[in-house]
């Protein structure tokens, strides 16, 4: 009997983890149609992974990220900086464009009513409150709350002084510094490791969430609301297919190579809906994808914050939902008021509870269009919100590749000029 259990544990631990998760996905799709609210009962199997993801989250980012300071000169981390912001800004513009030429297109909304109850919606953080919310105040506290900004800053403070030690001309200072390095590298390991483990599970939380999630309100909410999440599909569907690919045929990444390396964290990102809770898995296939890990370490974790082309999609066909509901046609002005505004908001409402009603409800007060459809989009808010998820992960790789093959170039350039100049 032993022996038996012993040859199943090996075929399923040796199966690629994404046969594991499409079938994990496929099943909870069944339970859920057939069991429906009665599904809510998996909920903890679900969320024990979700957990489990947060739980390596936070070691992950700082371990990654000190480790990254440490084998980068000060000049390419500046550089990978501003490619970074840079990138994430001229893709999420794209995705909002997009959404909104989809959502005219498609015209979600039309023959709907105006529900008589707004759906309830946090308070937004205000930005000065976001601002210095980047240095916290107190080390543990930003460690237990997760903010993943608040953690990239203190990172990067410690592994500016880790790298600062490691280079002091005092012997032991300088000894010091190597220790502390050797420390991280030990952890870093280490925390991967748990990670393979923890991703052993995931077929099952999977399956879980797929069928709590869908089972309690989304096939409703899906049939009464066609139209929305068909134009939000199409639009992340477009933001692959006329943004991500061209940037990475432009950049010489093979496709089929890249999708096969992305497949697990976007399989991750579309059942927990969860871009920070993605952030271990993504890393690990960027070390597959023999990225550099300092441009991985910086890119990644900043990405989840910042990067929310998916999420900008959800936001604009929204507005669209909410005009034709109103009644309203909307201006070229007004169009182009809410591309700026989605921009800037979803990165301020990023990692936010309930980010994607928060957002909604900061542009519908913007356009003057009624509150209300917040309760309309809520319907359906888990089935846009695990596309969302997946197309911000997919962000972060694409971004992640382009970058990486950019400071290679910068590498290889480098290095051959110093050739050149060097006497023979």
């Amino acid at each position: 009997m032993s022996r038996i259990l012993l040859h199943i544990w090996r075929g399923y631990r040796d199966t690629k983890l994404l046969v594991k998760m499409t079938v994990g996905f496929v099943l909870g799709l069944i339970v859920a149609l057939v069991f429906g609210q009665q599904a809510q009962v998996l909920s903890p199997i679900g969320d024990i992974l979700l957990n489990l993801l947060q739980l390596v989250v936070i070691p992950i980012i700082m371990l990654t990220l000190i480790d990254a300071v440490n084998t980068t000169q000060s000049g390419s981390l500046v550089r990978v900086a501003f490619k970074t912001v840079a990138f994430y800004l001229v893709t999420t513009v794209a995705a909002v464009i997009i959404s909104l030429s989809l959502g005219l297109l498609i015209n979600p909304g039309t023959g709907l009513n105006r529900p008589e109850n707004g759906a309830k919606t946090p308070e937004p953080p205000s930005f000065t409150d976001q601002l210095v919310g980047v240095f916290p105040e107190n080390f543990f506290q930003a460690l237990t709350d997760g903010k993943i900004l608040a953690l990239i800053f203190v990172s990067m403070v410690i592994g500016l002084t880790v790298a600062g030690m490691r280079r002091s001309s005092d012997a032991a200072i300088s000894d010091f510094g190597a220790v502390l390095h050797k420390f991280v590298l030990a952890a870093k390991e280490m925390t991967f490791r748990i990670l393979a483990g923890i991703l052993q599970y995931a077929p099952f939380g999977v399956f879980a969430l797929v069928a709590s999630d869908i089972g309690s309100q989304g096939f409703d909410a899906l049939a009464a609301l066609g139209k929305l999440t068909g134009a939000v599909y199409a639009g992340l569907a477009a933001q692959i297919l006329l943004i991500y690919i061209p940037l990475l045929l432009i950049n010489r990444v093979p496709i089929g190579g890249f999708f096969r390396i992305a497949g697990e964290p976007m399989a991750t990102a579309f059942t927990t809906q969860s871009s920070s809770g993605t952030i271990p898995v993504s890393l690990q296939a960027t070390k597959k994808a023999g990225i550099l890990q300092e441009v991985a370490g910086f890119v990644i974790p900043l990405g989840a914050t910042i990067n929310m082309d998916g999420a900008v999609i959800r936001l604009g066909a929204s507005v669209v939902l909410a005009a034709n509901i109103a009644g309203h046609d909307m201006s070229l002005l007004e169009l182009g008021a809410i591309v700026l505004t989605a921009t800037f908001v979803s990165v301020g409402t990023a990692g936010v509870p309930g980010a994607g009603l928060i957002g909604l409800t900061i542009l519908l007060k913007q356009a003057g269009l009624p509150l209300e459809t917040v309760a309309l989009v809520a319907g359906v808010d888990v089935i846009l919100g695990m596309g969302a998820t997946m197309i911000n992960i997919t962000g972060d790789l694409v971004g992640a590749h382009l970058i990486d093959k950019s400071e290679k170039r910068i590498s290889r350039k480098h290095a051959s000029s110093t050739t050149e100049d060097s006497p023979s």
